[in-house]
């Protein structure tokens, strides 16, 4: 096990909130004393079935705790996703089913260990402990603390002075999240910068109950595709997990230039040795922000989709989009010929360029489709059923559509 300075040089990286930088260092010598790694929490709710890239930030510093010999416990909230965590939110959450919640946090485990090492990663569901809990249980638990305490977290602060309904069951999610850390005997956990609250509600009932604080680390939110607004799928600027290499090579390479040393300081596994030297070329004009792009890209896409797949990306993204070409793998559509002209917005649906007709119409108006390299103005346009067009949308969305 690395000694105490180097590994918190690396489990420093990033973070926002470290409570405290103190008692991690007291830990990890203890650790390296004895011998015995540290447990490792971290939460998730299984709310949605895809991981993006900004989930993985959480993901990534697990991942540098595991690789320092400790061990990593990834909680998967199927009870506490059946409560609804309304953080960040001005509105109760809905709750999920248990099905949606079953269903969700398969999706998680199969995508997790495309970053974890599975063979070294503890999966528990806190279902396991907190549903044999009475109802004296969970009074119990309720008494430890109060409603000005629970009034401080910023959320229910807003709501309440905006006299916006707050249910009661909302107030037991920081207390259950801070028993799950009593549960595991957490001594460190791990979220977000919009979970301190929660976070610091498990050193309150750990100490309550007799166990030495967990320390608590947050990492920031990232941003999205825009540089702005943080990664979130109903913004769209989001990177999945599950994204196609093209399209997740495509994208980081879309990233403002300011915004990838960010990225490379939450997402990459260079040191942070070797992420100075990239700034430091940029700086002298040694490199170009490209060049130093494209190396984050290899590396994310080879991590989600392998090797062989962030290579032929990297292939198609130079032929595309350096050398003018086409894509090894474009798309096509056939469809009868001699029948009535098309109507674009319809055809770029069925050849899956697009969700919907209102996108495709909102995408003709900003001049972002092409057919034959021609750009197109009217959202009335349509094309004849004959022959064959290259149709392009964007800067990463191909189909050929042959007519016969």
């Amino acid at each position: 096990m690395q000694a105490v300075a180097e590994q918190m040089e690396i489990l420093a990286r990033g973070v926002v909130d470290l409570v405290s930088r103190e008692e991690l260092e007291k830990k990890l010598a203890q650790s390296v004393a004895s011998g015995v790694p540290l447990r490792v929490k971290a939460g998730f709710d299984p709310t949605a079935p895809d991981l993006h890239l900004g989930h993985t930030v959480l993901i990534q510093k697990l991942k540098h705790f595991q690789e320092l010999g400790h061990q990593v416990l990834f909680l998967i909230g199927d009870f506490t996703g059946m409560i609804g965590d309304p953080t960040g939110k001005s509105e109760t959450r809905k709750p999920l089913t248990r099905e949606e919640v079953a269903k969700n946090a398969e999706t998680y485990k199969a995508q997790i260990f495309k970053i974890l090492d599975p063979a070294r990663t503890e999966v528990v569901f806190n279902s396991a402990w907190l549903s044999q809990l009475s109802s004296h249980d969970f009074i119990r638990l309720a008494s430890q603390l109060t409603v000005a305490r629970m009034l401080e977290r910023d959320d229910f602060k807003r709501r309440f002075e905006a006299q916006q309904p707050i249910s009661i069951h909302e107030f037991l999610y920081p207390l259950i999240q801070g028993y799950d850390s009593v549960a595991l005997k957490a001594d460190v956990e791990l979220g977000g910068t919009d979970q301190l609250f929660n976070l610091l509600m498990g050193r309150e009932l750990q100490r309550a109950a007799g166990q030495p604080p967990q320390v608590v680390l947050t990492m920031p939110l990232l941003e999205g595709l825009d540089g702005v607004n943080k990664m979130s799928k109903s913004l769209g600027n989001y990177i999945g997990v599950s994204d196609s290499a093209d399209d997740i090579y495509g994208k980081v390479m879309s990233i403002p230039d300011q915004l990838m040393f960010r990225y490379y300081e939450l997402l990459s596994d260079l040191p942070a040795s070797r992420i100075k030297r990239l700034r430091e070329r940029l700086n002298t004009g040694e490199a170009h922000p490209k060049e130093i792009k494209k190396s984050l890209a290899l590396e994310l896409t080879c991590r989600y989709q392998g090797q062989d797949e962030g290579e032929r990306a990297e292939e198609n993204f130079e032929r595309v989009f350096t050398r003018h070409g086409l894509p090894d793998d474009l798309p096509e559509l056939t469809l009868a010929a001699g029948g009535e002209a098309l109507w674009l917005p319809k055809l770029l649906v069925d050849a899956g360029l697009v969700a919907g007709t209102g996108e495709a119409r909102r995408l003709i108006r900003q001049q972002a489709v092409t057919i034959d390299g021609g750009k197109i103005e009217s959202e009335e346009h349509t094309v004849p059923a004959q022959g064959e067009v290259l149709i392009k949308v964007g800067k990463r969305r191909f189909c050929k559509v042959r007519f016969r």
